[in-house]
């Protein structure tokens, strides 16, 4: 629970003096009433006025609160229901309140734990420390030290179960390292993913460009497990020559300008995953090498005549076609079947748009961390804009829209002015200023079911209304139909 708190105070005392419960802290109390409703107690002390005294106080605020006299009898209790709260004084007849919680951890328990004695020393401060006591309370103490130690208990527990949910719905939305989406498509290739990530057979990855080929080969990479670097190569970047340097290094005086030795990026990510970005671009003299390191697993330097063992796994990526690629003559067919042992597509944005709200989010968020800029927030009406737009540059593009966006504060205004090439929806200009708020809104109607090839119920769901007002709105009626 973050460690051992130690308090101390002077009102509540053991044996048989009268304890005073006229010292309360108000705004505790009632921090304590909000939020304790939910949160159980089991008070374990062996002095009768002790334990009566506690649950008479804590019940004012929580709604469960059973009592105990002995280690034995509480742990016959916590077999019949759990506890979120234990108090315990260290001190009992039989096993001490130390020895119980530890075996209680032992078994599995998760209860927090609050200890209460008379009888402090270093040691025992110590014991309770490793029994996992959430906090530590002198006798004599006031109420209000106690309500406040309790109250602070239930608020850390609270924080943890916020916490454990928020990672459940995490996990939903970023199913594998970095991945944002909870469409049907987004969770295939999630699953796809975290299915052969383990292994170390070479997988072909192609989408359009922005789609997020490279975060879904560092998503393999991390989920392998490899122990080896991630080291992303783009073969479009380099003419055959410098790409066979570049992965595959060269010995000093291999050509002209090679004043010394150099290792290759094959080198560099021995145990890992080497990526190669743009496969499709890779000229054919370095394609026939590349399957030859793939066939052997091993690589030579330019100007050497020594073969070094490579262990790297290949993730290629393309956006590109290679299967028209190689009935064209540009692409080797071998390498095609050595790359695609197996093949994953991401999808493009306008395939999976019920994304975009938890896009923006993301970028809204991720973002303005990055650039040291006030959180953006996106109004619903601009969401259903963003959500209508084609988006050709998929979601590379809706992250430089809303990086334009979180600098200016605002949308830029040629945002607004977006239009999908299958569509002229929503109007902003020209003659079409003249158009009532209806007619815009039904021509958006139209053009929202012209790229969804008429089909009613997937354009109202893309623009986030129900069928039976879609349909009463393209009847143009404005009767109440209850969606």
């Amino acid at each position: 629970m973050g460690g051992l708190h130690v308090s101390r105070g002077g009102s509540v005392h053991t044996g048989n003096t009268k304890y005073d419960e006229t010292i309360v802290d108000t705004a505790v109390a009632d921090e304590a009433e909000q939020g304790g409703a939910a949160f159980s107690i089991l008070v374990v002390d062996d002095e009768p006025g002790m334990r009566n005294f506690l649950k008479r106080s804590l019940e004012k605020h929580y709604s469960v609160v059973e009592t105990a006299e002995s280690a034995e009898e509480a742990e016959a209790i916590c077999h019949s229901r759990h506890f979120d709260l234990i108090i315990s004084d260290i001190r009992l007849p039989g096993i001490s309140g130390v020895r119980w919680v530890q075996d209680l951890r032992d078994q599995g328990g998760t209860m927090t734990v609050i200890f209460i004695t008379a009888h402090a020393d270093l040691d025992t401060a110590i014991a309770a420390l490793r029994a996992g006591a959430a906090d530590f309370i002198l006798k004599p103490f006031r109420v209000d030290q106690l309500l406040a130690a309790v109250d602070r208990c239930f608020q850390q527990q609270q924080m943890a179960r916020e916490n454990f949910v928020l990672r459940r719905q995490v996990n939903q939305w970023f199913a594998v390292e970095g991945m944002v989406g909870r469409c049907e498509l987004m969770t295939g290739v999630c699953d796809v993913i975290k299915r052969v990530a383990p292994m170390r057979s070479t997988v072909l990855i192609e989408g359009e460009s922005g789609t997020g080929k490279e975060l879904a080969a560092r998503a393999i990479h991390v989920w392998s497990h490899r122990e080896g670097p991630f080291v992303p190569v783009n073969c479009a970047a380099f003419s055959a020559e410098l790409l066979e340097s570049e992965l595959f290094g060269h010995v000093k005086g291999a050509f002209t300008g090679a004043l010394s030795s150099r290792e290759g990026l094959f080198t560099y990510a021995h145990g890992g995953t080497l990526f190669l970005d743009e496969i499709g671009e890779m000229p054919l003299p370095m394609q026939a090498k590349l399957l030859r390191v793939i066939d052997q697993r091993t690589i030579r330097p330019i100007g050497s005549n020594r073969e070094t063992p490579v262990d790297v796994r290949i993730i290629a990526a393309t956006n590109l076609r290679l299967a028209d690629e190689v009935k064209a003559g540009r692409f080797r067919e071998d390498l095609f079947y050595r790359l695609n042992v197996l093949s994953i597509r991401m999808p493009t944005l306008r395939e999976r748009i019920e994304d975009v709200p938890l896009l923006v989010e993301h970028f809204a968020t991720s973002l303005a961390a990055e650039l040291r800029v006030p959180p953006l927030r996106i109004d619903r009406d601009e969401l259903r804009w963003l959500g209508g737009y084609h988006w050709p540059g998929n979601v590379r593009e809706l992250k430089n829209v809303m990086e334009r966006a979180l600098l200016l504060g605002k949308l830029p205004s040629e945002v607004l002015r977006m239009q999908s090439p299958a569509t002229d929806a929503l109007p902003v200009g020209g003659a079409s200023q003249d158009l009532t708020l209806d007619e815009v809104e039904r021509n958006h109607i139209f053009a929202m079911l012209d790229r969804c090839g008429g089909n009613k119920s997937e354009a109202a769901r893309r623009l986030g209304i129900g069928r039976k007002t879609l349909e009463r709105k393209l009847h143009g009626t404005t009767e109440n139909d209850g969606d």
